[in-house]
């Protein structure tokens, strides 16, 4: 293993400590190494904190800070250019004399795209792109479809039985995962900008839609309710995290700018009958800076998003212990392969991606 490529995947490695952190920001590590030995690390620890190259400068001890100007920095994504919530990290490292950066991947974000690899270069800094590169890419999968196909990156995950049911007919709740898998559910609730069900699930199944059982930042809650039928009284309004409800009648986001979730825990959305459900949907949140979006159901909403072949990635859970005799289909998944298993006690989980 080249020493380059171990130094990369430390960057990878530290990028990963804060995963459903940093969104809409991606995730980014940062070492600094002077004559084989690293002097400095660091990593976006979550929105709105410093960046990973200020984070490993800043690490820096202090009988080292006179090896700055003679390292090479180690970045898993191109610095930004630009000023958001700190300040450009490329102008840092121009500042600081480091002579040499090696880079994971360009950042697809118009703002950056190729601009802050112009700019070391321009100030006489040697850049070059990692051997890793589609690893590099791989970690910010989200936010990279985010701005490249203008919407968010889509998680389906489903529960079902060994012979093929997600639930009974007529409204009774079927528990089909064990409770060791119920808490990884509650961590990738945890990774994702946003969880979506629809009116059917919410009311039947009454979900909190939380991560009450791992540590974790809740997503925004998301529930379809054309009718605006569903009681106040459901778990997704009690206050716990803001709920954004997609429905014929009522909008409170005209200006999609300024949407003040934090402020109105509730909020809606108007859509109508001429356009899909999906696409409108998917718009909306893409103008909410939703970055990643988590399809919990039911079977109807799961399908929807299957059939316009608008998803990434699966996550079925099978109980192989677990049969019934008649019930609610699973969803039918196309164009799809299997790229991961996980074993869960009695539970399968298999991961999926669209071909």
């Amino acid at each position: 293993m080249s020493t380059k490529r171990a130094y990369m995947e430390r960057c990878l490695q530290l990028a990963k400590a804060a995963v459903g952190k940093t969104a809409p920001n991606p995730m980014v590590g940062a070492v600094l190494v002077y004559n084989g030995r690293i002097i400095g690390e660091g990593y976006h620890g979550q929105y709105g904190a410093p960046h990973a190259e200020v984070k490993s400068l800043r690490s820096v001890r202090e009988t080292d800070r006179q090896f700055i100007a003679q390292s090479t920095l180690y970045v898993s994504l191109e610095p930004c250019v630009h000023f958001g919530k700190t300040p450009p990290c490329a102008d840092l490292i121009i500042k600081e004399r480091i002579p040499q950066v090696v880079v994971g991947c360009r950042d697809p974000f118009p703002a950056v795209n190729g601009k802050g690899i112009e700019r070391l270069e321009a100030a006489g800094i040697q850049v070059e792109i990692s051997e890793l590169e589609a690893e590099c890419r791989e970690l910010n999968k989200r936010f990279f479809l985010f701005h490249t196909q203008h919407r968010p990156y889509i998680i389906l995950k489903w529960a079902e039985t060994a012979n093929g049911f997600i639930g009974h007919f007529g409204g009774q709740r079927l528990l089909i995962s064990n409770e060791y898998t119920n808490r990884l559910v509650h961590r990738w609730r945890g990774e994702e900008a946003a969880i979506l069900v629809g009116t059917h699930t919410a009311l039947l199944d009454n979900p909190s839609l939380t991560t009450r059982l791992w540590p974790g930042k809740n997503p925004l809650r998301v529930v379809i309710d054309r009718e605006l039928s569903l009681p106040g009284t459901l778990g997704i309004f009690d206050g716990a995290a803001p709920t954004l409800v997609f429905n014929r009648y009522k909008n409170t986001l005209e200006d999609f700018r300024n949407p003040g979730f934090d402020q109105r825990p509730v909020q809606y959305y108007q859509v109508t009958t001429d356009v899909s459900l999906v696409q409108q949907m998917l718009h909306a949140l893409y103008h909410l800076d939703i970055q990643s979006l988590l399809v919990e159901g039911g079977a109807g909403t799961l399908q929807s998003f299957i059939d316009e072949q608008c998803w990434d990635e699966a996550r079925v859970i099978t109980n192989t212990t677990l049969r019934i005799t008649e019930g609610v289909r699973a969803p039918k998944l196309e164009n799809s392969k299997v790229f991961g298993e996980q074993k869960v006690m009695t539970d399968l989980i298999r991961f999926f991606e669209r071909e």
